[in-house]
């Protein structure tokens, strides 16, 4: 009996995996409940509300950017509900300063001492609305809370709860009294999801359901439930051709030519980082899970290769003047470098 070569499959993904265990099809099930309670308040806007569940998964920050009207701050809103946590929305503008979000400390006449009152980011859900318009000192302090989840107050550490999710909102429209978040935050945020106008017929749909009497949510989960469904989103089995396919993106990133993209090069003045592949790598476990799925596929990592790579780029010159987006240029490196191929997939 002949015996099967190990090397005859390298460069291939399995094509029929294994049928997810009781655990993870629970798990699922939860996720796309929340999901369908979120998508039956917020009209027209299904992607958006899918990464918003992704980004929760993978105990990641979203970056929603779209003109106003579009159902950011709902969607929000809505999925906090969802969660069952805490929420908190703060209106950034330009004369914020760091302590009206991470608190500061008090003076008690009555016991003669200072006391530390935590500030309105201590919730599960954050919605900074309108983040650009924040000065520096304010990015700073948003930083850390993202990226340590921590903030550090009078000479002390203050942990923020669990599980926990900054959702930001940006406009792409709006300039004045504004300032560009600088690369070191945008790096920070998991997924940057562009939010479109919605069509005609969601239009309608709108006016039908949000004219009178709109809906709204109800509580699905709680926070210790989210924290078992992110356990159960790092249980997602990644085949190790799959996270080979991740590194090759990213790298791509940093030196076009050798992944078959010498026309990228020139556009490119710093690729993304390593948190990028940790983000994509994430961000495809969590779309597998909302997706009732226990494994991650090639397709997982292509449709979200862009939400998650674009805003850590760094332009060139001659892509800025030329007009060229990030999305455009890490839609040609998802085109140029090839993802592997299931087993028994017919050859091209």
């Amino acid at each position: 009996m002949a015996t099967e070569d190990p090397d005859a499959t390298a460069g291939a993904a399995p094509a029929h995996p294994p049928e997810p265990p009781a655990p993870a099809r629970g798990a699922a099930e939860e996720v796309a409940e929340a999901v369908a309670e979120a998508r039956r308040v917020v009209v027209g806007q299904q992607g958006m509300v899918e990464r918003l569940a992704v980004a929760v998964l993978a105990r990641g920050h979203v970056l929603l950017e779209g003109v106003p009207g579009t159902a950011k701050t709902l969607a929000a809103r809505s999925f906090a509900t969802v969660l069952g946590g805490s929420f908190a929305r703060v209106q950034f503008t330009p004369d914020l300063v760091p302590s009206d979000i991470v608190g500061t400390r008090i003076w008690s006449p009555a016991t003669e001492r200072f006391s530390v009152e935590l500030g309105p980011v201590f919730t599960n859900v954050v919605l900074a609305d309108e983040v650009n318009r924040a000065p520096a000192k304010v990015q700073a302090a948003m930083l850390e809370l993202m990226g340590e989840r921590q903030v550090s107050l009078a000479g002390a550490t203050h942990a923020v709860p669990e599980p926990f999710t900054v959702i930001a909102t940006q406009n792409p429209v709006e300039s004045e009294g504004v300032y560009p978040l600088p690369e070191a935050q945008r790096d920070r945020f998991l997924l940057q999801v562009d939010v479109p106008l919605p069509g005609a017929a969601d239009e309608a749909e709108i006016l039908r359901r949000m004219g009178v009497a709109p809906p709204r949510a109800r509580r699905v989960l709680d926070p210790g439930r989210v924290l078992r469904l992110q356990e159960a989103a790092d249980a997602v089995y990644v085949h190790p051709l799959v996270s080979d396919y991740v590194v090759r993106l990213v790298m791509a990133t940093r030196d076009p030519a050798a992944y078959g993209a010498p026309d990228v090069a020139p556009l490119l003045e710093a690729g993304a980082s390593p948190r990028a592949t940790l983000g994509l790598l994430a961000a495809a476990r969590g779309l597998a899970l909302v997706r009732g799925r226990d494994h991650v596929l090639p397709e997982d990592v292509r449709e979200l290769a862009v939400e998650v790579v674009a805003h850590r780029l760094v332009l060139s010159l001659d892509a800025l003047a030329d007009g060229v987006a990030a999305q455009q240029v890490v839609a040609r490196l998802v085109a140029a470098v090839a993802p592997p191929v299931p087993v028994g997939a017919p050859s091209r």
